[in-house]
Formats: structure tokens, C-alpha cells, sequence
């Protein structure tokens, strides 16, 4: 299993992993057409605190407490990827109270969001991992 890890020391606070992660969620196939005129969503943020800017995203926990904490079923593992099930969705956030890295955001439609690693948007590796010019996010095998 991999996943997203993110190296403070490298990190530009530059945020283009958040407009890689919003356009991974668009059927568009050129950036600027899906995100010209159109606030993004993403499903990684960053943030800074002093002088150390990190992303902000989920870490696909080994027992997470989002799903145990989801009312209706929406979220779920499968193959170590925590997700969503839109439609089962009732927007109680539960799940964002639950996650200890706040990496469960509600959305205006009143679903959740969070990463689920471009699973379902593209094939190979995150986009945000792709996107970022310094090489601060970080696509990496889990030692279990």
C-alpha cells in the first residue's frame, strides 16, 4: 500500500498540490479550462505555522476514526484507501469531528470530502504528487 507523505523541509507553500488535487476531481483534461472562473475544492490543503508549511491531507489510518464514527456507512476501506460513498452521504460530520488531521472538510452540497489517493479520477499516482516542483509530497510504500 502507498500513500501521500509530505517533507516540511521542502514544502514552497506554493499550493499547487491543492489546484492538482481540485483538478484530479474534474473530467476536463486541461487545467486551466477546469479551474479558470471556478473556486476549488481541494482535498489537500496547506497550512503554515512560523516559518514550517505542510500539507494538510488524509492519512488512510490503519483503524480510522472517521469510519467508526460514520453514521450511515458512507465512508469505507477498501485496499487500505479510505472513501466515500457520495450518495450515502447525510452530511452529519461525524466523520470530520472524528479525524484527528482534519482531513474531512464538508462541501456546500452537504456530502463530505477528503483524499481517496485519485483512485477513481486517474491511474498511477496523485496528482498532487505529480504537481508539486519540489518534490515535498511524496508518493511512498507503507511498512507495516
Amino acid at each position: 500500500m502507498k500513500r501521500v507523505y509530505v517533507n516540511e523541509q521542502w514544502c514552497l507553500a506554493c499550493h499547487l498540490c491543492e489546484y492538482y488535487c481540485a483538478f484530479a476531481n474534474q473530467d476536463e483534461t486541461d487545467m486551466s479550462t477546469a479551474l479558470k472562473g471556478v473556486p476549488i475544492r481541494p482535498n489537500i490543503r496547506v497550512e503554515q505555522l512560523g516559518d514550517v508549511c505542510f500539507a494538510v491531507n488524509c492519512r488512510h489510518c490503519d483503524e480510522p476514526l472517521c469510519v467508526k464514527g460514520c453514521l450511515t456507512g458512507a465512508l469505507s476501506v477498501r485496499d487500505g484507501v479510505i472513501s466515500i460513498d457520495r450518495d450515502k452521504c447525510v452530511g452529519c460530520c461525524t466523520c470530520v469531528v472524528s479525524c484527528p488531521y482534519g482531513a474531512v472538510t464538508p462541501t456546500e452540497d452537504g456530502v463530505v470530502q477528503k483524499c481517496e489517493l485519485c483512485v477513481n479520477t486517474r491511474d498511477g499516482e496523485p496528482l498532487c504528487v505529480k504537481g508539486c516542483p519540489n518534490a515535498a509530497i511524496v508518493w511512498e510504500s507503507v511498512v507495516r
